[in-house]
């Protein structure tokens, strides 16, 4: 009961936090803590979720990711509703735009996979990663550059290539990733809108990039006993994650990335203080 439980919580933190510009990682590290599920088996847990909660947002895209691969859908828009310029041409936003985006990361990530995974996991570098990127959100917030792209299909590939650079920041547990490309897409000229869509259609390769990497050096880790375990944090982190994209796009119209960035100051001094009467 308690493992069920556990995987309940693990994956209602990943569906709410995972496109949400809060950190997904810094959640689930600190939740670990706080319900003692931390190991090989969280990490790959961990992984598993992440993968439900990318499913969700190719369900909630699937029409854009089509028009991406060459698919005629009649239509480039989502169940987000995304809102483009009028007599603005669509489906401009092609795979190059993405690949610009994602390649940073990607190609960071790699060459200092070892030293993240080796030093940067704990509760103390998360408590760190959350303050950084809560500043960077108020920056990016309150430096934004006039809006030169209202739209995604108006995204240039110059703009791609900043976000992506900017998304290379969220290598450090706790920064977040959506919260690092949201700013990144303000300072570049991006209005909020078409930032936070580019935002979660390049999280979709880069989570299965990321994740697939990680469970094929971890997949020795599941076995048949955890499958219920396994498959009942995937779907719900699935359901929640659904709800949390589409409600996230309609919060952020209304208050922008500033009450985030104040969460995550909140949460890192509570959880600091939480972590030194512990003696952890």
């Amino acid at each position: 009961m308690q493992n069920i439980l556990t995987a309940v919580v693990q994956g209602i933190i990943e569906g709410l936090t995972e496109f949400l510009p809060v950190s997904s990682t810094g959640h689930l590290i600190l939740t670990g803590e706080l319900l003692n599920f931390t190991g090989d088996k969280a990490d790959t847990f961990e992984i598993i979720i992440q993968l439900g909660a990318i499913l969700a947002v190719a369900v909630i895209y699937w029409r854009r990711i089509l028009s991406l691969l060459g698919v005629n859908t009649g239509t480039t828009g989502s169940m987000a509703q995304e809102r483009e310029i009028p007599n603005q041409a669509p489906g401009r936003l092609n795979l190059l735009h993405v690949i610009l985006a994602c390649l940073p990361a990607m190609v960071l990530g790699l060459v200092l996979h070892s030293f993240i995974t080796s030093y940067l996991f704990s509760a103390y570098t998360v408590l760190v990663g959350l303050v950084l990127g809560g500043v960077f959100m108020l920056i990016g917030e309150r430096s934004q550059k006039p809006v030169l792209t209202d739209g995604i299909d108006q995204l240039t590939y110059r703009q791609a290539i900043y976000i992506g650079l900017f998304q290379c920041l969220a290598l450090w547990p706790g920064f977040s990733r959506s919260g690092a490309t949201i700013a990144g897409g303000l300072l570049s000229g991006v209005s909020y809108r078409a930032a936070t869509n580019f935002s979660f259609l390049i999280a979709i390769p880069m989570m299965v990039a990321a994740s697939g990497y990680e469970l094929l050096k971890s997949y020795q880790t599941l076995t048949s006993s955890d499958a219920v375990f396994f498959i009942t944090g995937f779907l719900v982190a699935f359901v929640v994650a659904l709800f949390a994209v589409i409600t996230f796009l309609k919060l952020l119209e209304r208050f922008k990335l500033a009450p985030f960035a104040y969460y995550r100051f909140v949460l890192a001094a509570v959880f600091l203080v939480y972590l030194v009467a512990t003696g952890n």
